[in-house]
């Protein structure tokens, strides 16, 4: 697909980055390379030379804007066969996706050179962390306290944007590992042509695997993807990480403290738990959710036993064994004559067969676990204490290099996931719970209708019941199916956590929270399951998610309400006195646009910590962050780092969504770095951020005067212009999206075309596909000009200074930067001509130019930039290196989209479309 370069190819080369980036050019070229010579094979050299033409014709454009070029490549396109297209399209797809792992495993390598180079650690990094808190001369005592209440949790959701199959990740890791391997290794040429015949083996397979499915997914199925992870990532890296915190903390301490830091990173997930809209999610769905993730924890600890088997064939002949080990080893169920003297091998045979019967019991019931020999675990921490057994025996007995290897790390692993691998929680809309909970009133107490209350009465009555002893439900009463299923779910949750422990479901979050008692509601019907319990308190932490941009502005005083009912406060003081609060980035940006979600998001923040504190309570913040800029997303440290005051309190919990997931957690290095990326940003807003540092009272009247501007502008266009509807459904490949079986949950909430009703997640998906990605800038231009305007002799040098000095504006501006050199005007307007309505496309497409402009124009004016991405020049690389591959598919899409609108539309051409929506989403990365 790429043939060897021409002098001035060499010479644009040179030009487009210094040396270091050298290898990263090889490796897109050895990919591509191996790429071609595959199209080659399997589609024949017609097919090839289409597909050199196209890249070469698009590179020829985008290098230096060649017009003539631009009507060659749109000639070419438009002469193409169905069949062609779709073979050009697999062609471009499958190069975006190589790309995106030669660019991971070039940062990869980058980290890799600083580290032997002995350079001073970036931002961001563990030792770049941990020596700034040296630095600051914080008490060894001091940091122990900290990791005891502190929390790190990324939590994994369902929600789809991710378009690529899981078997073809597998594909793409083998290609990773093996050029990995390469940059690593000193090779021979034979040696070399090996690895790249191996690379030819893994492209070939994914050319011959298609890349959408054909099939829609089950929640099980979303259960299984969401588990592709763990094995390479969070289940090695995570005890790794907090180790070497130990170690490092130990090294500090005057008498070398061994003891251990409690387990302050967590990973969560919504898969299998999250029914806010998805009907498929039951209470036998999530049984089955927590057996999936039980089975794959099990399966890991039984594999490092295995391994622990072969690295302790210690005899006791030649060392002293503790007396506990020997008590395991008298037990084992390995009677092989030759193994009489290893009584470690004797105890790990034992424990991995307690093991096995604690699968099954869990698996299948308390009855058959009574029959089992050997008898299962009880729970995680017996599974611990037997191999803190082996450990203190190896420790004691000069093996203690030994006992802090593989064992050391599984016993943390133990420590961070249990049996139930990950904490699943349970979330569900209040609309559900407020139609739950009438339902159940109306039938105990005849003649109340709930539905019709005020809220103080609500709040009057709901508390009553609340410290009531008195159980609601009858055995005998029929309910609804909703309510059935509603109350099915929570007994299922109640159970899960006597099986698995209280970190298998710990948190029921609320979607949808406008009022007191949408908080109550849940505590009165977790009170019904037995999970809140009238003069001792809930064994979940109940958390209200705001989401609309009212709701982010209430929202403090709602809580502040709340926290003056004893009822609820006993509830919270069971909990630690922990408040966990659920901001919803997505839908406020849907609802205000993304400059007044941002900033409603960071005053509600304000306002939450004012009230915990006044009420004398913690506050943990989890925030319902996407993929793309316009759901939340952009780099995870500086959104950490921006926030508020006293937000983070050593308290974080953060969704990682879409395709974010596999691109953060599929490749060990590249997890271990997001994972080291969320530690370090909590321990330095923590412990290194003065908890006062409020920005200039200035800065804050200037960003609300920003935002109302963006606001306004923002509401006129998509709210407010007759429509608008319309011309979304039209221009963007919205309903197509809706055909990729790349989810359970339903694409809007109810059948209409209203934006209201449309998730977040098709609104930005669809915008990135059409290369205009509205909800990450749309307004910021208008606020800007008319702050300008308003302020002609000093308001550039405010905003200015913003920039500089003010990280929430800094990392605002960032995302807009971002996200804008990701889009083109150009391609959006082949989309908007998918319009039928001629006046109607003049209309909004020109608004919307116009305001893409001004956008740019404000951003470059603040950060004194002359182009976009100037302070970035690795990413604007990255990105201007794409769009070559990238305008292909899109011009094919919205050719494909033509026909597909019309009569002329079959199977096939669906099935384009959705292959070009898998392309571009892998191009632009994190778009979802």
């Amino acid at each position: 697909m790429i043939e060897p370069l021409s002098d001035v190819d060499i010479r644009a080369e040179r030009a487009e980055g210094p040396a270091k980036d050298l290898p990263l050019r090889e490796d897109i070229r050895r990919l591509g390379r191996i790429l071609g010579e595959t199209v080659r094979e399997q589609e024949g050299e017609s097919t090839f030379a289409l597909v050199e033409a196209i890249r070469q014709t698009s590179i020829r454009f985008h290098r230096g804007e060649d017009q003539e070029a631009q009507r060659e490549l749109e000639k070419i396109l438009n002469r193409l066969s169905q069949g062609e297209a779709v073979r050009i399209i697999r062609a471009f797809s499958y190069f975006s996706h190589l790309a995106n792992i030669a660019e991971d495993q070039h940062h990869i390598r980058r980290n890799r050179a600083h580290a032997l180079a002995g350079s001073a650690p970036k931002p961001g990094t563990l030792a770049r962390t941990l020596a700034n808190i040296e630095a600051a001369d914080l008490s060894p005592a001091a940091l122990r306290a900290f990791f005891a209440e502190a929390l790190v949790s990324p939590v994994i959701t369902a929600h789809p944007t991710e378009v690529r199959r899981a078997s073809t990740r597998g594909r793409e890791m083998e290609i990773a590992r093996l050029l990995d391997e390469m940059d690593r290794t000193e090779l021979t040429a034979e040696e070399r042509e090996e690895r790249d015949a191996l690379i030819g083996e893994a492209v070939l397979a994914l050319w011959q695997t298609p890349l959408l499915r054909r099939t829609k997914l089950t929640v099980a199925d979303e259960v299984s993807n969401g588990l592709s992870s763990w094995d390479n990532v969070f289940l090695r890296e995570l005890p790794r990480l907090i180790c070497r915190l130990e170690d490092w903390l130990a090294a500090r301490e005057s008498e070398g403290d061994d003891e251990e830091l409690a387990c302050f990173f967590r990973v969560g997930s919504w898969i299998g738990g999250d029914r806010d809209g998805n009907p498929f999610v039951t209470a036998d769905v999530m049984k089955e959710t927590i057996g999936l993730q039980r089975g794959r924890a099990v399966a890991f600890y039984l594999q490092e036993l295995q391994a622990l088997t072969a690295e302790l064939p210690i005899s006791d002949f030649l060392v002293e064994v503790s007396e506990e080990v020997r008590d395991l080893a008298r037990r084992s169920p390995d009677h092989t004559v030759h193994r009489q003297n290893e009584p470690y091998r004797l105890a790990i045979a034992l424990i991995a067969a307690r093991l096995e019967a604690t699968d099954l019991a869990l698996g299948h019931g308390e009855d058959e676990a009574a029959e089992m020999d050997p008898a299962p675990y009880a729970s995680p921490s017996e599974f611990r204490a037997d191999l803190d057994a082996l450990s203190r025996s190896l420790a004691k007995n000069g093996a203690k290099v030994l006992a802090d290897g593989r064992l050391r790390k599984l016993r943390r692993a133990v420590d961070c996931f249990g049996f139930h691998l990950a904490t699943l929680d349970m979330r569900q809309n209040s609309e559900v719970h407020e139609r739950t909970v009438a339902e159940i009133l109306e039938a105990v107490l005849p003649g109340t209708n709930y539905l019709d209350m005020a809220e103080e009465e609500r709040i009057a009555l709901l508390t009553r019941e609340l410290e009531s002893r008195r159980p609601l439900l009858s055995p005998f009463a029929e309910w609804s199916e909703e309510t059935a299923s509603e109350l099915r779910i929570l007994r299922t949750a109640a159970r899960i956590r006597q099986r698995y422990g209280a970190h298998a479901i710990e948190n029921c979050i609320v979607s949808m929270t406008e009022s007191v008692s949408d908080l109550l509601e849940i505590a009165l019907l977790l009170k019904e399951a037995g999970l809140v319990r009238p003069g001792e308190g809930s064994l979940l932490n109940i958390v209200p998610l705001f989401e609309t941009i009212d709701d982010l502005r209430r929202c403090p005083a709602l809580m502040d309400a709340l926290f003056a009912l004893p009822a609820y406060r006993r509830l919270i003081e069971s909990r630690g006195g922990v408040q966990e609060i659920m901001l919803g980035y997505s839908d406020s940006n849907k609802d205000g646009g993304f400059v007044t979600s941002g900033w409603e998001l960071y005053k509600a923040e304000i306002g939450l910590v004012e009230i915990t504190r006044k009420h004398g309570l913690k506050l943990r913040l989890f925030h319902g962050r996407g993929g793309s800029v316009g759901r939340g997303g952009g780099p995870s440290y500086d959104a950490i780092l921006a926030q508020p005051g006293g937000a983070v309190q050593g308290r974080i919990r953060i969704t990682e969504q879409g395709e974010v997931v596999a691109s953060k957690y599929s490749n060990p290095e590249v997890g271990r770095r997001n994972l080291e990326i969320l530690a370090s940003a909590m321990m330095e807003a923590s412990l290194l951020a003065p908890d006062h540092r409020a920005p200039d009272e200035g800065y804050l009247e200037a960003m609300e005067t920003l935002s109302a501007g963006a606001f306004a502008a923002y509401r006129a266009l998509v709210y407010e212009t007759d429509g608008f509807a319309d011309y979304f459904w039209a221009s963007t490949p919205i309903t197509e999206i809706a055909t990729l079986n790349i989810g359970s949950r339903p694409s809007s909430r109810k059948k209409t075309r209203r934006i209201e009703d449309l998730r977040a997640i098709p609104w930005v998906f669809s915008w990135a596909q059409c290369r205009l990605m509205l909800p990450g800038w749309f307004g910021f231009g208008s606020a800007v000009k008319a702050w300008l305007e308003a302020r002609p002799e000093d308001g550039l040098d405010i905003l200015r200074e913003m920039y500089r000095e003010w990280p929430f504006f800094r990392t605002l501006l960032s995302n807009m930067d971002m996200v804008l050199a990701k889009s083109s005007i150009a391609v959006a307007s082949r989309y908007a001509e998918l319009v039928p309505d001629a006046a109607l496309r003049r209309e909004i497409f020109g608004r919307i130019r116009q305001e893409w402009q001004d956008s740019i124009d404000a951003i470059l004016k603040i950060m004194e930039q002359e182009q976009l991405l100037e302070t970035n020049p690795l990413l604007d690389r990255s990105i201007r290196n794409r769009f070559p591959y990238l305008d292909p598919l899109n011009h094919l899409q919205v050719e494909l989209l033509r026909k597909h609108r019309s009569s002329e539309s079959d199977e096939q051409t669906l099935r384009g479309i959705q292959l070009t929506i898998n392309g571009i989403s892998a191009g632009l990365r994190n778009s979802g």
